[in-house]
């Protein structure tokens, strides 16, 4: 478990650490390291210049050995020079489950988030009130959450930093109780000269450095923003789409060896994470250009996602909801809408870029793979029962409930068998 947060105190005013134990027993203490940036980290207008803020000191403190499923609390501390301490309210959080383990494992995702003004107030990039919804759905469900997961345009502060406070305080009832993993869209990541396969000024100079310095995720190299992470009975490969995913790359390597790696009768439920669509969609801003999705996205990944026999794949950067049959190569592998049972021999792939900003048009042309479209804010929804079941479900961030929904019944053998290009190698030798 990691705890990232922000204080103004540097190395030399005081020493940060973590004190935390299982509920009820003796708390320990862990420190923290320090992390800052400043002005020339950036890389260019608004975040050199007039959006610049100092973002203080980000510290980072990793609970370990942790009792699987237990209930712990934990506060902030420093210790200042003259001895005397400073204290955070105490939080609260359950540690994960073992991987692999059978119980209940509820996940929510969502993207393109950002912030806004409870009290309607005009700000900056004012175009993210949904995120209120959003926050406040998550917030009343958070007993029944057990993961989150935010997968790009985290808050929209496209280079002007003190945005990044603002959002932090919205969602903090939310990450400081479940954990909130983020990934890296457009609006962290790009711009010209960066080093971002997209050579836009989306990011307004921040360039990645304030996602990869304020959140923490189990990447080898926070520059290269994808990761895998284990949660119970699911695997969850993250990628970064605002670096180069084809065929032959660093991270095209890295997601196979993600999906290639789990154990599926441990963890039968692989998802793939992305912020652009890498795989379909039926939005305007891909329909005109012929794409249905990011140009070379599934063209390059779709192969794998097959071969490893991913169960869904979700993204963001639509403002929207969709949802696809099990697909491949352009083909619904599976007519079935709701009730999936044995193998589907193709991967459900899912738009849930409605966290908060501005909602997205789709296409008026008819696009047959397409089950589900939703003009609206929302978030999905992951519910493993056991190894043999899965529930998915899209709720809108209005009011909480449910608008569509799918389950898939399966055991081991579903996820053995062969299907096309997922064969393995067979001999006639006996």
């Amino acid at each position: 478990m990691t705890v990232t947060w922000t204080s103004g105190y540097g190395i030399g005013e005081a020493v940060p650490f973590v004190e935390w134990g299982p509920k009820g027993g003796q708390p320990i203490r862990s420190p923290a390291g320090t992390l800052t940036f400043d002005r020339n980290s950036m890389c260019g207008e608004p975040a050199r210049t007039v959006g610049w803020r100092d973002p203080g000191f980000i510290h980072t403190s990793f609970l370990k050995e942790l009792w699987p499923n237990t209930l712990y609390t934990y506060k902030l501390g420093h210790i200042l020079s003259n001895g005397t301490y400073v204290w955070s309210q105490e939080y609260k959080f359950r540690a994960s489950p073992y991987p692999g383990q059978n119980s209940l494992q509820r996940v929510v995702i969502f993207g393109d988030m950002g912030k806004a003004e409870a009290d309607g107030s005009n700000e900056y990039n004012d175009f993210q009130h949904g995120s209120l919804n959003t926050t406040k759905q998550l917030i009343r469900d958070l007993n029944n959450i057990d993961i989150a997961f935010l997968i790009g345009d985290i808050c929209y502060a496209n280079g002007y930093l003190s945005q990044w406070d603002q959002f932090t305080a919205q969602v903090e009832p939310i990450a400081s109780t479940v954990p909130f993993m983020i990934a890296s869209g457009n609006h962290e990541r790009d711009w010209p000269g960066s080093g971002s396969f997209y050579g836009n000024k989306d990011s307004g100079g921040e360039c990645g450095v304030l996602a990869e310095t304020m959140f923490y995720v189990p990447t080898e190299n926070r520059a290269k923003f994808w990761y895998s992470t284990d949660y119970g009975m699911f695997r969850f490969c993250v990628a970064d789409t605002e670096h180069d995913w084809r065929e032959g790359t660093e991270q095209y390597q890295f997601i196979e060896h993600c999906l290639a790696s789990v154990d599926r009768q441990k963890q039968p439920w692989l998802i793939f994470l992305a912020h652009r669509v890498l795989g379909y969609s039926s939005a305007t801003l891909y329909a005109d250009t012929g794409s249905f999705g990011e140009p070379m996205g599934r063209e390059s990944l779709q192969k794998l996602w097959q071969k490893y026999k991913v169960d869904i794949a979700i993204y963001g950067h639509a403002h929207h909801y969709e949802r696809t049959c099990p697909i491949y190569q352009n083909i619904c592998t599976n007519k079935e809408k709701q009730h999936y049972k044995g193998a589907m021999n193709g991967t459900i792939h899912v738009v849930a870029g409605g966290g908060g900003a501005g909602l997205a048009e789709f296409t008026t042309l008819n696009t047959k793979w397409s089950f589900f479209k939703d003009y609206d804010y929302g978030f999905v929804k992951l519910t493993a029962f056991d190894h043999l079941s899965l529930l998915f479900e899209y709720k809108k961030s209005s009011d909480g409930k449910v608008y569509d929904s799918f389950t898939i019944s399966r055991d081991y053998r579903d996820i053995l068998a062969c299907t096309v290009d997922s064969c393995p190698s067979t001999t006639l030798a006996s």
